[in-house]
């Protein structure tokens, strides 16, 4: 494998340019492990533009690790709607009720620790080590991946773990002495803001272009190197708003797989045609009297994508076996994922 030690001076190179440049978000105002806990969590597979909202909005709700540990799962699944990947919420909860159990609700100051905790692995844990804890620990993801590969012209693939790990010693051999957490975040926001993927690096701007070897060479857009990602799985579905007197009905998914445990709008694959709809509305003994086709949704996972026809059917009753909610229960109290929250606009 190419020799990956890395210059000495980075840590040099980047402070004074983060400290110049870095994005005020709300996380970054605060070293308390339990917010840059849930931040990095949140940020996870999603925006940094879309979280700020969600993230303050979840301290103001829960705003200790005591709080999260006893909070009620709807409550903190609608909380996190609309972030997607719930199983990160619920393993939160997880992980603050185990700090509470063997931690006596401090957040534990040790990389090892940390990665014990339900949901974390060695990105989140190098990340709060580092930036709660001024731990020499590195965070590499995506983003600290690309930089990498690009500041050594690295041929090998960043998903293999061996590969990913080699990076992590690396970056390890060169934290500074102070200022620990704003290195972790520097080479975060360099990926983030400068070294973009897709055609789109700002190598003009970039405080490592002097070491950059892909630059030198003239072959940034040829790294990282990665694995050919697989095509995703288009899947129908049918979908179906039964509505009562301003009640729509909802039920929970199963607990396991995609989605499990939260609240959905009855729905099965295929495209059922109208007759079809009435049919099953009628066996599921709601009484349709009247059907509207809302048109067609799509909803992207990461390996499946729902091509989804939705349905309006106005019912006589409210069999049981559904909870039958109120718009503004829709809005308030029931932890509708996306995927299906689409369908009612």
């Amino acid at each position: 494998m190419k020799d990956l030690s890395l210059p000495p001076a980075l840590p040099q190179l980047l402070l004074p340019w983060y400290r110049a440049n870095a994005r005020d978000l709300p996380w970054r105002r605060t070293r308390d492990p339990y917010a840059i806990w849930l931040s990095e969590i949140m940020l996870q597979q999603t925006r940094v533009e879309a979280v700020v909202t969600y993230y303050l909005r979840f301290l103001e709700a829960l705003p200790a690790i005591r709080n999260l540990a006893e909070a009620d799962d709807e409550k903190l699944l609608k909380l996190w709607e609309g972030l997607g990947y719930y199983t990160r919420a619920r393993n939160l909860k997880k992980a603050a009720q185990k700090i509470m159990a063997e931690h006596g609700g401090v957040f534990p100051d040790t990389y090892q620790e940390i990665l014990a905790l339900p949901g974390i692995g060695p990105y989140t844990a190098g990340a709060i080590a580092s930036i709660a804890f001024e731990l020499p620990r590195p965070a590499v993801d995506g983003n600290v991946l690309r930089v990498i590969a690009r500041l050594k012209a690295l041929k090998e693939n960043v998903d293999v773990p061996t590969v990913r790990k080699n990076i992590e010693r690396s970056l390890a051999g060169v934290y500074p002495a102070e200022g620990r957490g704003d290195f972790t975040q520097a080479l975060m926001e360099l990926g983030a803001v400068v070294c973009l993927p897709n055609g789109l690096p700002k190598c003009k701007i970039c405080p490592l272009a002097p070491l950059c070897a892909a630059r030198k060479e003239n072959t940034v857009l040829q790294y990282p190197v990665r694995s050919v990602k697989k095509s995703r799985r288009a899947e129908q579905r049918t979908v179906l708003l039964m509505v009562h007197k301003g009640r729509t009905a909802i039920c929970k998914r199963g607990g396991a797989g995609l989605l499990s445990s939260l609240w959905e709008f009855p729905n099965v694959e295929g495209k059922l045609s109208k007759a079809e709809v009435l049919a099953l509305a009628d066996d599921f003994g709601a009484g349709p009297h009247e059907i509207e086709r809302c048109g067609e949704k799509k909803h992207v996972f990461t390996h499946i994508e729902w091509r989804m026809t939705v349905w309006r059917v106005e019912c006589d009753c409210m069999p049981p076996g559904f909870q039958w909610a109120t718009q503004e229960e829709l809005a308030s109290k029931y932890a509708l994922p996306t995927a299906f929250k689409i369908c009612l606009s």
